[in-house]
């Protein structure tokens, strides 16, 4: 594999250079259309005005604001953002068990494909296309509300929320970390079309990872964004049934199997990504 292709996810939220480059890239490349009307506003600069007029890098989006942005991002398809439905069967990627996957010879991972629509201070708005059974790990979004848009296939989501007030253990082993006790908020198949997702800073499953079932792409937007200095570091993690460490008398409601334990990990080594190039209708910025 060549690694000058590839790049790994929290490269991806902790340098602008990258981004800023593709900006510009597809800026150069549209110029002409920015004397486009304002009667024939797209969806996505529709999006992209809301979010910029609205957005703040220090509070949280109110619920009004959550309301309109998820009315617009649900009218939203693949073509309304430069994509082709690639909703097919492909076996392009390995890992996730399903009656047509089960005689499949295991491959290598496709990468997952990332877009950059925007970046700054108030927020990000991305898309993630993801080829069949691909994964992106059990990750948080501290402080952080994000809106999420299936633009077309099947993508399992499995998500968290910590328990409060924290409960921690030590492992069991030495040289592992302590692991913290969340109860599961979110365990379902999208399919399209459906509307959008929301998680918060402390519910919806703001811990959460994606398995692609099908080839699938997502519409994200992430307010504030990542950015590390200011405590919103992408973290890791390892879940563990409840049964691992917990005896029982933590649980404050509901059954065990709505109970993990979480461990903080390195970023996945096999987790890569490769820049994709905006190509839907010019964003005016």
């Amino acid at each position: 594999m060549n690694s000058s292709r590839y790049f790994r996810l929290p490269n991806l939220f902790s340098s602008n250079s990258t981004n800023m480059f593709f900006q510009r890239l597809f800026a150069m490349a549209n110029y002409s259309f920015s004397s486009s009307s304002p009667s024939s506003k797209t969806s996505i600069q529709a999006v992209y005005d809301i979010c910029k007029n609205n957005l703040t890098p220090s509070t949280s989006p109110p619920p009004q604001l959550i309301h309109e942005l998820s009315s617009i991002l649900d009218t939203i398809g693949p073509s309304d953002v430069g994509l082709r439905d690639e909703h097919q069967e492909d076996d392009r990627g390995h890992g996730f068990s399903t009656p047509n996957t089960l005689n499949r010879l295991d491959r290598w991972a496709q990468p997952i494909t990332y877009i950059d629509l925007n970046e700054s201070q108030s927020f990000t708005m991305c898309m993630f296309c993801f080829p069949t059974s691909s994964v992106i790990p059990l990750h948080d979004h501290p402080g952080m509300t994000v809106l999420s848009k299936v633009l077309y296939g099947s993508l399992h989501v499995k998500g968290y929320d910590w328990v409060e007030p924290p409960l921690i253990k030590d492992s069991k082993e030495i040289a592992r970390a302590p692991v913290r006790l969340a109860k599961l908020a979110v365990d379902k198949v999208l399919s399209t079309p459906c509307s959008t997702s929301v998680l918060y800073p402390k519910t919806g499953g703001n811990l959460h990872c994606f398995t692609a079932i099908t080839s699938c792409a997502v519409l994200d937007i992430l307010t504030p964004p990542y950015e590390e200095y200011s405590g919103r570091k992408c973290t890791y993690y390892r879940d563990y049934p409840y049964s691992s460490f917990g005896s029982g008398d933590e649980l404050i409601d509901g059954k065990e199997d709505e109970y993990a334990w979480l461990e903080e990990i390195d970023a996945p080594d096999d987790l890569y990504m490769r820049q994709g190039i905006y190509a839907g209708p010019p964003i005016r910025m």
